[in-house]
């Protein structure tokens, strides 16, 4: 049987599980904040059409964008299709619509979580969670995170490449 016409589409399900899992996390911030030291590093395709953010970001990032959620973001909404936010750059407010879709990888730093995944189009590779490359929010904080000991953490991140049809 050709896997892309399986009735049971465990890619598909599980794909959409872990959205699931990205905007009820995002949900309850709208409503409550960031809790403790929860903070989101949130990579998304600049190239879908229905994201919308400032023309000069998408210039800087055509392809995939990385956003850091902590201090600078001022309303944040969700709903079942896409994440609602003003943002900050440098000092300068931007609306954004970032469809869940979209988005590529979603990481909590501080609890050594992280999710990779596809966008719609299953036989796009989607590239790894870079912090290094994301768009600093808050030119304030470190670059990486550090644990009170000051060893490096470092997320984990769940995959589904090996479920894939090549």
């Amino acid at each position: 049987m050709e896997y892309d016409t399986d009735p049971l589409r465990y890619d598909v399900w599980i794909e959409d599980a872990l959205r699931t899992v990205i905007k009820r996390t995002m949900s309850y911030v709208s409503e409550n904040g960031l809790p403790g030291e929860h903070h989101f590093y949130i990579t998304f395709r600049t190239t879908d059409d229905k994201v919308i953010m400032p023309d000069y970001l998408r210039a800087d990032h055509p392809e995939e964008m990385t956003i850091v959620l902590q201090y600078q973001y001022d309303s944040l909404d969700v709903d079942d299709d896409a994440i609602y936010a003003t943002l900050r750059f440098n000092g300068k407010p931007e609306t954004m619509v970032i469809p869940l879709s979209s988005i590529v990888s979603f990481a909590d730093p501080s609890v050594n979580f992280g999710l990779q995944l596809k966008v719609a189009n299953l036989d796009d590779d989607a590239d790894d969670l870079d912090p290094d490359e994301a768009q600093d929010l808050d030119a304030d904080q470190p670059a990486e995170d550090t644990k009170k000991d000051g060893e490096k953490t470092t997320g984990e991140v769940i995959t589904l490449d090996a479920f894939r049809k090549k």
